[in-house]
C-alpha cells in the first residue's frame, strides 16, 4: 500500500558547495532553468536538526529550483559555520547518488563533455546482456564531485520484451 494521495515524484534535492556553479552547470550544459532562489535560513532552536536532520547550528546560504521539463532539482548551499564532510558521496557510500540524463547519441554527448572539460569515467559502456541490453552509459562528474551519468537506449531495453512493469522513458 502506498501513501495515501501519492502522485509522482516533485524534485530531486542536493546540497552543493557553490550554488552558483552549480545553477550556471545545470543551466549551461543540461538546459535547467532557474525557477527561483531564496534563502539565507537558520534557526536559533533546534528546528534544523528536528526538520532537516542537520547541525542545529547549520545555515543555509541560498536554495535554487530549477526545472528541465519533467525533472525539478532542489540545490542547497550550506555555510561552512560547522564541521561537515566537504566531499560528495560516491555510489558506494550510504547516501551515494547519481543523476542520470538521457542523450540520443551517446559518442556526440560524450565528445561534447569532454570538449568542455568535464570530466568522463572511462568509455561508455554497451550492455548486450540482461534486461538492460540495448543501453549504453557513462559516469561523469560536476565540477564539485557529484556522479552524473549519460544513458542511451534509442532502439529500448531488453526487459520490455518481458516485463509487465513499464520504467519512465524519456525517448
Amino acid at each position: 500500500m502506498a501513501i495515501p494521495g501519492l502522485k509522482k515524484p516533485d524534485h530531486i534535492g542536493f546540497t552543493v558547495p557553490n550554488i552558483d556553479q552549480a545553477v550556471s552547470f545545470f543551466s549551461n550544459h543540461f538546459g535547467f532553468e532557474l525557477a527561483y532562489e531564496f534563502g539565507p535560513f537558520a534557526a536559533d532552536d533546534n528546528w534544523m536538526a528536528e526538520h532537516l536532520n542537520v547541525n542545529p547550528r547549520a545555515q543555509i546560504s541560498k536554495i535554487a529550483v530549477m526545472n528541465a521539463g519533467g525533472i525539478n532539482l532542489e540545490i542547497f548551499e550550506y555555510a561552512d559555520n560547522i564541521h561537515r564532510c566537504k566531499t560528495a558521496p560516491n555510489n558506494a557510500d550510504i547516501g551515494g547518488h547519481h543523476l542520470a540524463f538521457y542523450v540520443d547519441d551517446m559518442d556526440a554527448a560524450v565528445s561534447y563533455l569532454k570538449e568542455q572539460g568535464i570530466k568522463v569515467l572511462g568509455t561508455p559502456n554497451v550492455m548486450t546482456d540482461g534486461p538492460t541490453a540495448g543501453e549504453s552509459w557513462v559516469y561523469f562528474m560536476a565540477p564539485w564531485g557529484m556522479q552524473l551519468e549519460l544513458v542511451s537506449y534509442p532502439n529500448g531495453k531488453a526487459y520490455e520484451k518481458t516485463s509487465t512493469v513499464a520504467l519512465f522513458d524519456p525517448r
